[in-house]
């Protein structure tokens, strides 16, 4: 998603030093859930209203441990991790911001997580085709998603196909790919 992130915001005109800032930024954008509870981060199921309280924390506790960073991508993760959640209608979270009160950082990698999460496999689901995302991502255009923000990532669509293919060959390779060398089973590995 962070690549998503990068690419709307170059097609959005950034200069590529804050596109590339973004690109580094954006993966922190959940760094928050490491304060929730794995039986509701795994959950197969639906979250009851009392697990979706305690999931919209996340962006209010990333946040936290990003603040007062002097490093310029923790400052702009920061940004990104409270306000990705925030839609444009005012409906989001944790602070109910609309419109243009969102940081822009914020707005783009809100769709690109969205994109991201609708054609993952995750816990609780099975990928959605791409076809079925933009549909989505096009009938929320205005309501969640900043229209220009949207409208980028649409008219570009083809780009974040082609990353998404390239992602998804890493997301093929298990663990057992990985088996121990020669080396790492000597004394000196572990």
């Amino acid at each position: 998603m962070s690549r998503y992130s990068a690419l709307i915001a170059e097609k959005m005109g950034w200069a590529r030093k804050e596109a590339q800032d973004i690109l580094y930024a954006a993966p922190m954008h959940d760094v928050g859930k490491i304060g929730i509870p794995d039986n509701i981060l795994m959950k197969p199921g639906k979250l009851t209203d009392e697990e979706f309280d305690t999931m919209k924390t996340h962006p209010t506790m990333g946040a936290k441990i990003l603040a007062e960073s002097k490093a310029e991508i923790l400052r702009i993760a920061q940004v990104i991790a409270i306000s990705h959640h925030e839609k444009w209608n005012g409906r989001g979270y944790p602070q109910g911001l609309a419109g243009d009160k969102i940081p822009i950082a914020g707005r783009i990698v809100g769709l690109a997580d969205v994109f991201d999460a609708l054609t993952s496999k995750r816990p609780y689901k099975v990928p959605y085709p791409v076809e079925v995302a933009v549909d989505i991502i096009q009938k929320e255009r205005g309501q969640h998603f900043d229209p220009d923000v949207a409208d980028v990532f649409l008219e570009n669509i083809d780009e974040f196909v082609k990353i998404k293919e390239e992602v998804g060959s890493a997301e093929d390779v298990s663990l057992a790919d990985f088996l121990r060398s020669e080396r790492d089973q000597t004394d000196g590995g572990t």
